[in-house]
């Protein structure tokens, strides 16, 4: 008798195949889809309006940072400070930066997508219109309330952008190439690159501050806020009903 009353109480701690059981009446979300590349054909007219909308968002968010004049996130204080000693507008350098980058994923085995060339194409024009509509010298109260607002719209954009699975973006692309052709971790590899592409930024004179530091504390744990929301999810691959 005390055998099955054990039994029964393993039983409801770890469940019957040795996982934790979950409380009756708890409340369990299932996890977002895998975020690898699905092809253009599956559901185009689901997926393409969310990632232009993403990137567009994203494009804006940068802007909107840009205007707040507090720092950027490491590769826009590398447009800043290459804007600084050309002729060409945040947007066009963002654009030429990002086929640049593309040609590194040679090397690296890598293919563009869709919503690779998509990438570029629209951040690029997206930012030059936020700076275009977005003024510049406000006061501090309303720069701080443009910082946070396009630290909040940049994560959401991420999660919205890559939520659509059409493939990474020019630097994300190399950052995952340098990582399987390294064998070192993606962790390792992206912060190097931003470490990299802040240092050279900062020294053509790209703005950095109070905004770079909160951009790299609140835009990851933002982005995977909203990615289960926005995670599509395929029929073919992930088996989604």
């Amino acid at each position: 008798m005390r055998q099955d009353t054990d039994r029964s109480e393993r039983e409801l701690r770890y469940g019957q195949e040795g996982r934790a059981a979950i409380p009756p009446g708890s409340r369990t979300s299932p996890p977002p889809p895998p975020l690898t590349y699905v092809s253009l054909g599956e559901r185009p007219m689901r997926r393409l309006p969310q990632l232009f909308i993403g990137l567009a968002l994203y494009g804006f968010s940068l802007a909107l940072m840009v205007r707040a004049a507090l720092g950027v996130n490491p590769w826009s204080v590398l447009y800043e400070g290459l804007e600084n000693h050309t002729t060409l507008s945040f947007g066009t350098i963002s654009a030429a930066l990002g086929v640049l980058v593309l040609l590194l994923w040679i090397p690296l085995k890598q293919r563009p997508t869709f919503g690779t060339v998509a990438n570029i194409v629209v951040l690029a024009c997206s930012s030059d219109l936020g700076l275009l509509l977005v003024p510049s010298h406000l006061g501090l109260p309303a720069r701080i309330a443009l910082l946070v607002g396009g630290v909040l719209v940049n994560g959401l954009s991420v999660a919205v952008y890559v939520g659509a699975r059409f493939g990474p973006g020019p630097r994300d692309g190399l950052m995952t190439g340098v990582s399987a052709a390294t064998g070192r971790s993606i962790r390792l590899v992206r912060t190097l690159m931003e470490i990299a592409v802040l240092a050279v930024g900062w020294l053509l004179g790209g703005s950095v501050g109070a905004g770079t530091v909160l951009y790299a504390l609140a835009v990851g744990p933002t982005t995977q806020f909203f990615m289960p929301w926005f995670a599509y999810a395929s029929r073919r691959r992930d088996g989604a009903p």
